[in-house]
């Protein structure tokens, strides 16, 4: 399938591995222009590099820089200050007790979450909606934006407030061709998810087994009882992209494999 989305360029943030990654291969593999963030100068530039060897009939730049940070967003919107497809996908997650948490603990969850991902759709979305030619802003939530983890309070809290602002964002652009949506993965086999699993089983060596006990003592409602390929996570998000998903507005769409246990 032909997704017409070549020569688009993308900003894919947090996208040097996980999801972000897979992401921004995806995009790359359909013929989009992609550009490369993370914190790292050294992480960015070997990711840009990696990829451009594999994908030579697209450009793929270098953002490194700390979209948390005001001062470097700001450096980003000088550099880049033209795109079609806004994916925010920076996170950072770990397991805390609500108890344990300062709000300081809070506050910092927010910015990197929740505040960085609004400052550049401020930014970006009246120019897609100037230009009305497909643009995209899509926010990478989780399943805990709709089935909070006690394990992880202040995570949880963020990825909702993603699909509160895509659902009031996309009321913005009725009548273009631009469209805002949220896509809420489930339990992904990333770099992270891999570090959690050898913390939780060290006793087990083997990753199919890690991932075996991990579903059915951490994830009993997921239905397909596997952790899901990052490459399945880029590939949905690289359609919900394109044109071809223009009726897409303002959703909340799940790829969860079946762990929220609720039909909405």
């Amino acid at each position: 399938m032909d997704l017409h989305l070549k020569h688009k360029t993308a900003l894919v943030t947090g996208s040097t591995k996980g999801i972000g990654h897979a992401i921004a291969e995806s995009l790359a593999q359909e013929g989009v222009n992609v550009i490369i963030n993370g914190r790292r100068v050294e992480t960015v530039t070997q990711v840009q590099s990696d990829l451009q060897a594999r994908y030579p009939e697209v450009t793929v730049d270098a953002a490194p820089f700390d979209l948390s940070q005001e001062t470097e967003r700001a450096e980003l919107y000088e550099r880049f200050p033209d795109i079609d497809i806004l994916v925010n996908n920076m996170a950072i997650f770990e397991e805390a007790t609500f108890a344990g948490l300062t709000l300081e603990d809070w506050r910092h969850y927010f910015e990197v979450n929740a505040v960085s991902g609004i400052a550049l759709a401020k930014f970006y979305l009246p120019r897609l909606l100037e230009k009305d030619a497909n643009g995209r802003i899509i926010f990478i939530a989780s399943e805990a934006a709709v089935m909070p983890s006690p394990e992880m309070p202040h995570y949880s809290m963020t990825k909702a407030m993603n699909l509160s602002l895509a659902k009031s964002l996309s009321m913005q652009t009725a009548g273009t061709t631009v469209t805002v949506n949220t896509v809420m993965p489930g339990s992904t086999l990333t770099e992270g998810v891999r570090s959690l699993l050898t913390s939780l089983y060290p006793d087990v060596t083997s990753l199919a087994e890690q991932e075996r006990l991990f579903m059915l003592n951490n994830r009993p409602t997921s239905t397909i009882q596997r952790l899901i390929k990052p490459q399945e996570i880029g590939d949905f998000v690289t359609y919900v992209a394109s044109p071809k998903a223009g009726a897409f507005s303002g959703e909340a769409l799940r790829m969860d494999g079946g762990i929220v246990p609720t039909m909405n």
